[in-house]
């Protein structure tokens, strides 16, 4: 599969499936956790068809039941909202680390942004383990922020992994 190209159900079996098109933001410049989600709603519109607004107020909804901070510098904001239609996720790499109420008080770098329709319950979670699986392998974790652009991000965020196997 391609990068750009969202699929569903058991169709879905990498992350590149599930990257948006233009999904994948290397500096983005926020200066709290509020704006950057606000900024990736407004990028996930674009993706998904839903409004920003319902997205935003989605997510701040999701991160007041408990931070989608890993630790280590990594989120994952996530939500089911009805008018996505396919598992889609977004990468932002932050200019510079935000607090994200992180269970470790670390700040956060790294965004995966992820999007799901109402239905997707077991797709949704097995996304959601896709991308922790990426993250708990400290060699991708380097690469995400060693990488010098878009290209860089996508073939880190690409490459399957080989360590740290769920």
């Amino acid at each position: 599969m391609r990068y750009g190209t969202v699929l569903t159900g058991s169709d879905m079996t990498t992350l590149a499936d599930m990257l948006a098109k233009d999904g994948i933001i290397p500096s983005l410049k926020a200066d709290d956790k509020k704006q950057a989600l606000q900024l990736l709603a407004g990028k996930a519109e674009a993706a998904t068809g839903a409004g920003a607004h319902d997205i935003y107020t989605a997510l701040l909804q999701r991160e007041r039941l408990s931070s989608t901070s890993l630790g280590r510098g990594i989120a994952i904001p996530h939500v089911k909202l009805p008018a996505v239609k396919a598992i889609t996720c977004l990468f932002a790499r932050l200019e510079k680390p935000i607090a994200f109420d992180s269970h470790d008080g670390e700040p956060v770098d790294l965004l995966f942004f992820l999007l799901a329709p109402e239905q997707a319950g077991g797709d949704h979670l097995k996304a959601l383990a896709r991308i922790s699986r990426l993250v708990r392998d400290p060699a991708t974790l380097e690469g995400l922020r060693n990488a010098k652009d878009v290209e860089g991000l996508l073939k880190v965020l690409t490459s399957p992994v080989t360590s740290h196997a769920a």
